[in-house]
């Protein structure tokens, strides 16, 4: 069984990998792409004026991470959803469903490849940041690990989740709509949370993305302890623990439910 996972995982990784290859100009439009973001922020930060540290940190260094890890979190949420949606319009989806692959694992394994994509791109990122840019990193490595690897869990079920959602009302969009447009404005991804009214900013407490950003920035930029990153890294694992299995329950009663209508191919 676990042989079999593997030659699946080789395969879709070495399918992707070879498409990648095959579309070069691609790898070199996203080099210039980041490359443009970065000098948009490195300048930005710069007209700001050094005063403003939020955080404790320069601004720059904030905005790097906090930018490149929200969009790596969204990517990787957003590929389960648009591993449904292509199976949906390929015609795909009803014959992939009868391999003997259970349903999560078959999601979960197109998403993949996105989400290896998605920590490539973050590493290039945050390359570039320091290379061309010169944005000062103090990181404990070990902090920077578990919070990576807690925001990875959390990301995984809300892809699940807008993968749920997708079969069950085919608007699992509306989920990265509302994270792309709303949820970073509470998340503190441009600008420290402390700015927003407190309203807002206990709502923002309840939003995991907040501690992924926040747990990240303590690790990466200021060598924090792990005493420091409790809270963060607490609560990140808290809703990884309620989010996982919610979110796989959720996705098999919305799979058995759009059998049961003969809704799984709509889109």
């Amino acid at each position: 069984m676990k042989l079999a996972l593997l030659d699946k995982i080789t395969a879709i990784l070495r399918r992707d990998l070879l498409t990648a290859i095959r579309y070069r100009t691609g790898f070199l439009l996203a080099i210039a792409s980041v490359l443009t973001e970065l000098a948009a922020f490195y300048y930005l930060s710069r007209a700001v004026g050094p005063g403003f540290r939020p955080e404790g940190v320069e601004y720059f260094p904030f905005l790097l991470v906090g930018t490149g890890f929200y969009t790596f979190l969204v990517m990787g949420i957003n590929s389960f959803l648009t591993a449904v949606q292509e199976a949906q319009q390929a015609g795909t989806l009803e014959v992939l469903l009868t391999t003997s692959t259970p349903p999560v694992a078959l999601v979960s394994l197109s998403a993949l490849s996105a989400f290896t994509g998605s920590t490539l791109n973050l590493v290039l990122y945050l390359a570039i940041g320091l290379i061309f840019f010169g944005a000062p990193l103090h990181a404990n490595p070990a902090g920077c690990l578990v919070v990576f690897a807690l925001s990875l869990a959390i990301a995984v079920a809300l892809g699940i989740f807008s993968a749920a959602l997708q079969l069950a009302v085919q608007k699992g969009s509306a989920v990265i709509w509302l994270l792309g447009s709303g949820v970073w404005l509470l998340t503190g991804t441009m600008f420290p949370v402390t700015a927003l009214p407190k309203v807002l900013r206990d709502l923002s407490d309840l939003i995991p993305i907040t501690h992924s950003l926040n747990g990240m920035r303590l690790a990466l930029l200021q060598n924090a302890p792990f005493p420091a990153l409790t809270h963060d890294i607490t609560i990140l694992g808290l809703s990884s623990l309620l989010l996982l299995p919610l979110s796989l329950v959720v996705f098999s009663w919305t799979l058995r439910r759009a059998k049961l209508q003969g809704t799984l191919s709509f889109y």
